[in-house]
């Protein structure tokens, strides 16, 4: 006699399938960024390399990262903050352009 599966458990055993198969999201800042420009940067943790390539260290929140630039760099001595906007998405906010969007390196150019 054939086995009969309610539909309740079929709906579960689907959904957790479903689950299962959805690609994980960061929910943190941290990651490579990537400029439409050509620019990058890096974070990780508190750790940043800067777009000039400079390690550095700044204040870091897991949806929000500021530094003060190096001298050697533009906006050199003032501070640069990031906010992330979505997964693939982050704000930076600078005194010589104080609205640049960013995106994570790998994902698709910002429109």
């Amino acid at each position: 006699m054939p086995r009969i599966v309610s539909p309740v458990s079929l709906a579960l055993v689907v959904s957790a399938s479903l689950f299962a198969a959805t690609p994980a999201r960061a929910d943190a800042i941290d990651g490579n960024w990537c400029h439409e420009d050509g620019r990058r940067l890096t974070i990780k943790g508190p750790q940043l390399t800067t777009p000039a390539g400079a390690e550095i260290q700044g204040d870091y929140d897991r949806h929000g990262f500021a530094y003060v630039a190096p001298a050697a760099e533009p906006d050199g001595g003032a501070t640069i903050s990031m906010v992330l906007l979505s997964e693939t998405q982050m704000r930076m906010k600078a005194p010589s352009n104080p609205d640049q969007l960013w995106r994570r390196c790998g994902t698709r150019p910002i429109s």
